[in-house]
């Protein structure tokens, strides 16, 4: 692992709210935080840090190339339900600073082109929960600037043809379906994690959050 962070793009975090519309009195019970690397490149990374704040729960989910298929990628999901505060109601691991090492996951993050943050905290005592200076360590070898050629990265985007124009937003439908995954890997977690939108632990209720609810 190389002591400089790899060249990254953290995209602003997207609200979830499942079966349940998010107002000004409620609050949404999960986050998705995307990681994008420079013209698409795939890397192998071996660390990922940052600093809490309010995160209950963790889950990691990568966008890989596929072997099988040439030009295709697939979705693995590197860490699932990892918790960062011991309890989601008090203080404790509320702001603590993580590192998150290769050994740690569920399956090698190799040939990785976006990394995709769940955080889940159903506890209704915090208003607003996220991951902060996420920073992500490539393996030694791994250089992301050096893998695109000069000429590639001078290129500056052409005007768009006009049979393109009216054409939906790409990024209208990117965070479509970056919502989409995303419910997809809540509602596979959720028999063994707090349903989103409870303020339950564990399946038990806590006596003195029963007037959120």
């Amino acid at each position: 692992m190389t002591d400089t962070p790899a060249a990254c793009t953290v995209k602003a975090a997207v609200a979830l709210e499942l079966g349940e519309t998010v107002t000004d009195q409620s609050r949404p019970g999960v986050f998705v935080t995307d990681v994008t690397f420079p013209h698409g490149q795939a890397v192998k990374i071996q660390e990922i840090s940052f600093k809490n704040y309010y995160t209950a729960f963790l889950t990691v989910r990568m966008q890989v190339r596929d072997a099988a298929q040439e030009g295709s990628c697939k979705w693995v999901t590197c860490l699932r339900n990892y918790r960062l505060m011991p309890n989601p109601h008090t203080e404790q691991g509320s702001q603590d600073y993580y590192s998150i090492y290769r050994q740690q996951m569920l399956v090698e993050p190799d040939d990785v082109t976006l990394v995709r943050f769940i955080l889940r905290q159903p506890s209704a005592s915090w208003l607003n929960f996220t991951l902060e200076e996420i920073k992500l360590y490539l393996c030694p070898g791994e250089d992301s600037e050096k893998e695109v050629p000069a000429w590639l990265s001078h290129l500056t985007p052409v005007d768009q043809p006009p049979d393109l124009q009216g054409l939906p937003d790409p990024q209208s439908v990117s965070s479509s379906i970056q919502q989409m995954w995303a419910l997809t890997e809540v509602m596979q977690t959720q028999q063994t994690a707090a349903p989103i939108g409870r303020f339950d632990v564990d399946g038990c209720y806590d006596v003195k959050l029963l007037s959120y609810m």
